[in-house]
């Protein structure tokens, strides 16, 4: 089966540093379709974002039946930029194909935390590694360059809207 994750208990430090916000949501009607810009998607515990395709279970890689860390990724503004610099590649968090873009948020600390993105609560699960899959879409160099840098996969747990601009937080 999956990774057991064992929860760690979180410094002051951490809870501070993992406050961010949302800057841009993100879904794909099908799998293979180009990511669209939406301002406020619908999260569903069990399913994903309303609209996307893990939600409806036609991803490239929907598991079936659907798993918990299928049903919404995360990403860092500050990794995609960084890595575009970094190769000046045009990397941008279209090609990254992830539903939601964060700012002043590590999301590694938040694998195994629950957490909160506006109104909604969210489990990290697991990192949310470069692919072949990505690479074949992008570029070669994700597979190196966004090494523990790919974001986050988290399950969704309780139902509500997510909008850009919404507040990221931990409690402790």
């Amino acid at each position: 089966m999956g990774e057991v994750i064992v929860p760690r208990a979180l410094s002051r430090e951490v809870i501070e540093r993992n406050r961010g916000t949302v800057v841009e949501l993100m879904i794909a009607a099908i799998a293979r379709s180009s990511m669209v810009r939406r301002l406020e998607v619908r999260a569903v515990p069990g399913k994903g974002l309303e609209g996307d395709r893990y939600s409806a279970g036609i991803g490239t890689f929907s598991p079936t039946p659907q798993r918990p860390d299928f049903e919404l990724t995360l990403i860092e503004q500050e990794n995609l930029e960084a890595f575009a610099a970094q190769t000046r590649l045009p990397f941008t968090a279209l090609e990254a194909r992830r539903n939601v873009v964060t700012c002043g948020v590590r999301l590694n600390d938040l694998v195994g935390r629950e957490f909160y993105i506006g109104e909604v609560r969210i489990r990290g699960m697991r990192l949310c590694e470069p692919c072949n899959h990505l690479a074949k879409l992008t570029f070669s160099e994700v597979l190196q360059g966004l090494v523990h840098k790919g974001g986050l996969r988290a399950q969704i747990l309780s139902e509500g809207n997510i909008r850009v601009g919404d507040l990221i937080r931990v409690d402790m």
